[in-house]
């Protein structure tokens, strides 16, 4: 049967691969990078929040926007931000805005604890994905992905 104009053009064997082979590393790096990072006893999505609390100005983010920049649930965020108050590294404190909102606030427990943690993240990402590609290919790539991401 014939193709009709709007039929789906199947993938050819170069884009498949690709695809898989993308799906693959998706999958794998971040399991790859949170085994590294739970021998210290800090889960990669953790070290996340204490990543973004000490970007966010005053080390302090609502948990709304702290889920959105970890890309996790907001039920996820939660109980992750738990466990880091738990050990101090992190406090919640109500929203001054609107008093029904909280904030998560890195304590200086926890920039101790991040910067700890930091050397063995990065080696992490530099073995699992960056020594894997050429100085040339890195900005080919993001671009790339900044442009699957834009959607154009």
């Amino acid at each position: 049967m014939a193709a009709r104009p709007g039929d789906p053009v199947p993938l050819d064997a170069a884009e498949e691969d690709l695809l898989r082979t993308f799906s693959q590393v998706w999958s794998a790096l971040p399991r790859l990078m949170d085994a590294d990072l739970q021998e210290l006893g800090l889960p990669l999505g953790e070290y996340f929040v204490l990543m973004h609390l000490s970007e966010a100005p005053g080390r302090s983010l609502r948990m709304s926007e702290l889920a959105a920049a970890t890309d996790m649930s907001l039920s996820g965020t939660t109980r992750a931000v738990q466990r880091l108050e738990a050990g101090g590294l992190v406090r919640r404190e109500r929203s001054d805005d609107d008093r029904r909102g909280w904030h998560a606030v890195l304590t200086d427990a926890g920039l101790d604890r991040l910067r700890e943690c930091w050397p063995t993240h990065l080696a992490s990402v530099r073995r699992h994905f960056f020594d894997h590609l050429t100085d040339e290919e890195r900005p080919v790539l993001a671009r790339a992905l900044h442009r699957v991401l834009s959607g154009g």
